[in-house]
């Protein structure tokens, strides 16, 4: 197959992405002018998607490796395990992946759906209209992965405003995100002393083990993954939810089936975080590490490659009707979560958060609704995920 030599250029947030997706159109390997006016490849077919993230010669460390320029949030991951290939992000994600097992996950189901019962007796305790994010989406997942490293309760809020700022404008906001990227390391380097002083039945304590009493990990390590698993365990599970309810409410018939059917709800779960794009900026990227052959098309040493899961999980080869939102769908594997290597470590946590969330809402919130209308939602601007600044709501009869 040969390719087009005039490259795709990437949308910017206001640009309209249907547009996008049909410049993709039985194109699964395209060329790309990024945002900086530097070139790259899209992958946009479920399978070519697949087949890359499975296949290491696409690789995450060189992408992010020194001397690249490097946008948005891949500043961050360039340190993390985010931004390592094996054997080095092995190493790094044996010492956890224990702790996000479905069984592990699945012994928490109870605690989670306790945090669910509470914080929707605050709102319903609160006068109309409520704000959703702040009563609801964003505590809840703080909540449960404080817990699991060990978090105090009290330092949630302020656990939050770090990772909000550095999930923001890297081009506009670049000093206030370094401030708070130091200031995060500095408070995770403080609660390694704290929890070596004084051990806890938490993920922390453990890691803090594997570093003191086996050396697998460095000090570094220990604390960028600590403030790798805080981010990862909340930001993208809050938005998730806001998009989710924003989503049913927006196909009243989908909501009202789902109300009528609690056991469709490990499903629709399945279907929201396929039909939901939640990311707001560039995929993490890769890099070829030799001329490859992806859908067709051979992709040079060395060029950077960006894999669109929006559009693998609304590919119609895999998904029949794609864009249709329809919470009895049998389920498919959606990429949501990636795959190979780099699968996403709280994928099981993520999915269990948003059914408890769901069945919680569904079962004790009737008649939940906008409180204003949809156009005058404001997202936060320049985030590498879709972020609402507030979700107000309402309930009960109308």
């Amino acid at each position: 197959m040969t390719v087009d030599e005039r490259p795709i250029k990437y949308p910017s947030a206001g640009d309209p992405w249907a547009e996008f997706r049909a410049l993709l159109r039985n194109r699964p390997v395209a060329k790309v002018e990024m945002p900086d006016g530097s070139i790259g490849w899209l992958v946009s077919g479920y399978n070519e998607v697949r087949q890359m993230l499975a296949d290491q010669r696409f690789s995450r460390a060189r992408a992010v490796a020194p001397g690249r320029a490097l946008q948005g949030t891949e500043v961050f991951a360039a340190g993390s395990i985010n931004g390592l290939d094996p054997p080095e992000h092995t190493r790094i994600r044996r010492l956890v992946a224990s702790a996000f097992t479905a069984r592990r996950v699945e012994a928490m189901r109870p605690r989670v759906a306790g945090i669910v019962d509470e914080l929707i007796d605050g709102l319903l305790g609160q006068a109309q209209p409520a704000d959703f994010v702040a009563g609801f989406s964003l505590p809840l997942p703080v909540q449960v992965i404080c817990e699991m490293l060990g978090i105090p309760a009290e330092d949630m809020e302020q656990f939050h405003a770090w990772s909000d700022t550095i999930m923001g404008d890297w081009q506009q906001d670049s000093d206030e995100i370094m401030t708070a990227l130091v200031d995060l390391y500095g408070y995770f380097g403080r609660l390694i002393e704290v929890k070596r002083a004084r051990p806890a039945d938490d993920l922390m304590t453990a890691l803090i083990a594997a570093r003191d009493e086996t050396g697998r990990l460095s000090e570094e390590e220990l604390t960028t993954l600590g403030c790798t698993l805080l981010i990862g365990g909340h930001e993208t599970t809050a938005n998730q939810i806001n998009l989710s309810l924003l989503l049913l409410l927006d196909n009243p018939s989908e909501l009202e089936k789902l109300r009528a059917d609690l056991e469709l709800i490990p499903g629709a779960a399945e279907e929201l975080m396929r039909y939901v794009r939640l990311g707001g900026g560039l995929p993490p990227a890769r890099m070829t590490t030799e001329d490859v052959e992806l859908g067709g098309v051979t992709i040079p040493a060395g060029e950077v490659v960006l894999p669109l899961f929006a559009t693998a999980n609304r590919d119609p080869s895999v998904f029949s009707d794609p864009d249709r939102f329809d919470v009895s769908r049998v389920p498919t594997t959606h990429l949501t979560f990636g795959a190979g290597v780099h699968h996403c470590l709280g994928a099981q946590l993520a999915r269990m958060e948003l059914q408890e969330a769901l069945r919680g809402l569904l079962r004790r919130v009737p008649g939940i609704r906008l409180a204003v209308p949809a156009a005058e939602l404001q997202f936060k601007p320049g985030m590498a995920l879709h972020s609402l600044r507030q979700l107000p709501i309402r309930w009960g009869e109308l």
